[in-house]
């Protein structure tokens, strides 16, 4: 098994005239659960994008399972969830996932696996354009956990669900993780940071941390994440 599931050096984004991501660099250890967290409009979605092969004017070096990102052996070994749901509002979640699972060649038995990896038993045969946005959301999930993908990228996959599901899903990606997937998981809320193994903030383009939670709060000398986020803020402002 290879140490590091994604390994990002120096990497920029350029959209329009502007430069949206400036010189990022990190590492995904091998079965891990990272958090991506910053707020909105930092750059969460864009790194996401070149990580996953989509994202264009990307310079740098990414590379994901020992692969150039983007690279077409990749395909089948990502499992990739939007912001926006990406299941098919006239089907029925059940019909969604066969058909994805026929894309994949995933076996017809891990329609239902994944259904109830989710918790959408209930509403398996509910039009997905009758879901509520948090359960179009789980659709999304449960499409990108066919086929028992390597890597699993989500961005904000967790945004408009109650507590109880939050924690649910967490506890599913754990155990993701333990069977030896890698996570990466965006999201705009700090409170979400203690769930992950290792966690990254970025703002503006940039990345400002890379550790632990716990040495995280170390370093920053506070409580809480969302007062580290602010700390390390003010450190680099007072550093120019």
């Amino acid at each position: 098994m290879m140490k590091n599931a994604v390994e990002c050096r120096d990497v920029t984004v350029v959209r329009g005239e502007r430069e949206v991501l400036h010189g990022v660099g990190f590492d995904l250890a091998t079965g891990s659960v990272t958090g991506l967290l910053g707020p909105s409009g930092c750059g969460k979605t864009t790194l996401i994008r070149a990580i996953v092969g989509l994202q264009a004017k990307v310079t740098g070096d990414v590379r994901v399972l020992g692969l150039p990102a983007g690279a077409p052996k990749l395909r089948g070994r990502i499992g990739y969830v939007t912001q926006e749901p990406s299941v098919y509002g006239d089907l029925t979640v059940t019909e969604n996932l066969r058909f994805f699972a026929a894309v994949l060649g995933a076996g017809s038995a891990e329609v239902g696996r994944v259904i109830d990896a989710v918790d959408l038993g209930s509403h398996a045969d509910v039009r997905v354009d009758r879901l509520s946005g948090g359960q179009k959301s789980r659709a999304s999930l449960a499409a990108a956990l066919l086929g028992d993908p390597d890597l699993l990228v989500l961005d904000e996959p967790t945004v408009g669900l109650d507590p109880v599901l939050r924690r649910d899903l967490w506890q599913l990606f754990h155990r993701l993780a333990g069977d030896g997937a890698t996570l990466l998981v965006s999201s705009h809320v700090m409170d979400e940071a203690s769930r992950c193994d290792r966690l990254l903030l970025m703002r503006d383009g940039e990345l400002l941390a890379d550790d632990t939670p716990a040495d995280l709060l170390a370093a920053a000398g506070t409580a809480d994440i969302e007062q580290a986020f602010l700390t390390l803020i003010d450190r680099k402002a007072g550093a120019r």
